[in-house]
């Protein structure tokens, strides 16, 4: 069997025909049994609506719940938006990405906002974890995830959207707690280990590029990707994007787990990939010294890190002409890193841990994922 499917997807409109298509080489939904109940875990992060690309379409979810109905089973959608994870805000949520639509198909919406404790001693990160129980109801994981970039990962697709099974106050919490990006991204994967999707489908018929994971621009790859293990569609889905996929910290961590080859040559790949790449997507890119050296202990090492982390490192920084002084950031700020001076904010790059929270939950866009020249300079070079 192949290790990743990907076929063409022009449309939403013809979702359910790709759907078919995409599913097909891994055996499509043979495995779905009359009365099983099949949790959707889509990426819903904000109250955006579904042309913005932040989220997943609601014309694959309501095609995938068709498809899924057809074989006599229950399905429930959900995610944990960032903010409250309660009836009212999720609700909103749901209406502002069009999941009413999907209840229509005939899944029904979760609003179970009860959550549960994991305790996972297998983990490397995240040995323990809060999660949405309303996942424990369910038989099997949907993962439908959205390709799109983003400002701490570098790449937001299969791995990344397991991070909405935290719920979403708690969320800025998990960001401090594990804090480095080797930490966060073996969290990722500990989540995905814990929570094992049966599948994970990636929408990447419109992507979003530039500042994302919710403030970026829609950029239509008219695509869909399958695989039964998220890290190996997330080599290829970094590799359509244009990164390099041992540079992606979820990807790498999944590496140093077995999990993953770190290159899409090492796949099995059922479907004309080389198409549907976009040498000129607007990413941002990560690099794996960047993140993963000055970890050691001699000085050498830690003189190496610092530089690397001060010449190359990517960072938040609010655009003063876009910025609305709505403290959205310095709210959000895990570190208590952000402080308002004349109505805009200012990042304290001491205590600032490189979460991106305040880039990733900015009302109006305005806090940018930026790089210091010498970075600036290597990425042309790339």
């Amino acid at each position: 069997m192949c290790d990743v499917v990907i076929r063409p997807c022009g449309s939403y409109q013809d979702a359910k025909d790709a759907l078919i298509q995409v599913l097909s080489p891994l055996g499509g939904l043979d495995w779905v049994q009359p009365g099983m109940k099949i949790a959707i875990k889509a990426n819903l992060v904000s109250m955006m609506k579904p042309e913005r690309a932040a989220t997943t379409h609601p014309d694959l979810l309501c095609a995938l719940t068709e498809l899924l109905k057809e074989r006599g089973a229950e399905v429930v959608l959900g995610d944990s938006p960032g903010g409250l994870y309660n009836l009212t805000y999720v609700n909103r949520v749901y209406a502002a990405t069009g999941m009413h639509r999907v209840e229509e198909a005939g899944a029904v919406l979760n609003r179970d906002f009860s959550q549960a404790e994991a305790n996972f001693p297998e983990a490397v990160s995240a040995k323990t974890f809060a999660y949405t129980r309303y996942l424990d109801d369910c038989d099997a994981v949907i993962n439908f995830c959205k390709l799109k970039s983003h400002g701490m990962m570098g790449l937001s697709a299969a791995a990344k959207n397991l991070f909405g099974v935290v719920p979403g106050t708690i969320k800025p919490e998990y960001h401090f707690r594990f804090p480095t990006p080797e930490q966060f991204s073996h969290m990722i994967v500990d989540l995905n280990e814990y929570f094992k999707p049966r599948l994970s489908i990636c929408d990447a018929v419109v992507a979003m590029e530039g500042n994302g994971p919710t403030q970026g621009s829609p950029r239509p790859m008219g695509a869909l990707i399958a695989a039964e293990n998220p890290h190996k569609l997330d080599v290829l889905a970094a590799t359509l994007i244009g990164l390099t996929p041992g540079n992606v910290p979820t990807i790498r961590a999944a590496f140093e787990r077995g999990l993953t080859p770190l290159t899409v040559e090492e796949l099995t790949i059922d479907g004309n990939y080389q198409s549907l790449i976009a040498p000129d997507f607007d990413r941002i890119e990560h690099y794996r010294s960047m993140h993963f050296s000055g970890t050691g202990t001699t000085a050498w090492e830690k003189l190496r890190g610092w530089v690397v982390k001060t010449c190359m490192q990517s960072r938040p920084q609010a655009d003063k002409k876009e910025c609305i002084g709505c403290r959205a950031c310095e709210k959000i700020c895990p570190a208590k890193a952000i402080e308002m001076k004349n109505g805009l904010p200012v990042i304290d790059r001491s205590k600032c841990i490189g979460c991106f929270c305040c880039q990733e939950f900015c009302t109006n866009g305005a806090m940018k994922v930026v790089r210091p020249a010498i970075g600036r300079l290597l990425n042309r070079g790339k």
